[in-house]
């Protein structure tokens, strides 16, 4: 029970500062903007999973002492980034509802626009909305979009959460505090 509260715990803040800075990039700023952009979004997912070390550390300095092998601080990693993924897919798709899945249409619409003021062809243009179509299709079918949204999100957890588990094995990084 006790991994289960620091997972929670650490997941959901880890999912909250990434949902409250990704929809306030794309409700404040535009399709267009780099604070709407796939790089700013892993940017923030980047930090904001960092509350995976932070949940890792915490649980072997207040739960196991000071001193956690490998696979059980990745365990909890896994734990907290598992959780951090699933309170983003929830926000996700209430976001898409209240926006009336109108995502994939501006995404879509964007990617054009960047084509045309770059001076593509209207032949390319016409080849690549065709190729989007089917992704903007497929988008619709939660079955596929859920998964995907995961996606977007867990493999860096995953990263992270090795990266903690490797690091915070050794009892004398950031030792536990008396």
């Amino acid at each position: 029970m006790t991994n289960m509260k620091y997972a929670l715990t650490y997941g959901l803040l880890s999912g909250l500062v990434i949902i409250a800075m990704m929809l306030s990039g794309l409700l404040l700023s535009g399709q267009d903007s780099f604070f709407s952009s796939m790089w700013f979004g892993f940017l923030v997912m980047l930090v904001a999973l960092t509350f995976i070390f932070v949940g890792v550390k915490r649980y072997r300095d207040v739960e196991r002492g000071g001193v956690i092998k490998f696979v059980p601080a990745l365990a909890m990693g896994l734990g907290i980034a598992a959780v951090a993924a699933v309170a983003y897919i929830i926000v996700w798709e209430v976001y898409l509802a209240l926006t009336e899945y109108r995502f994939m249409d501006d995404y879509i619409a964007g990617i054009l626009r960047a084509r045309e003021a770059a001076g593509a062809s209207a032949d390319a243009i016409a080849k690549e909305a065709a190729g989007l179509e089917s992704m903007r299709i497929s988008y619709r079918n939660p079955l596929l979009r859920v998964p995907m949204t995961f996606l977007e999100i867990f493999p860096v957890g995953l990263l992270v959460a090795l990266f903690s588990a490797l690091l915070l094995r050794n009892p004398r990084l950031l030792p536990a505090t008396r």
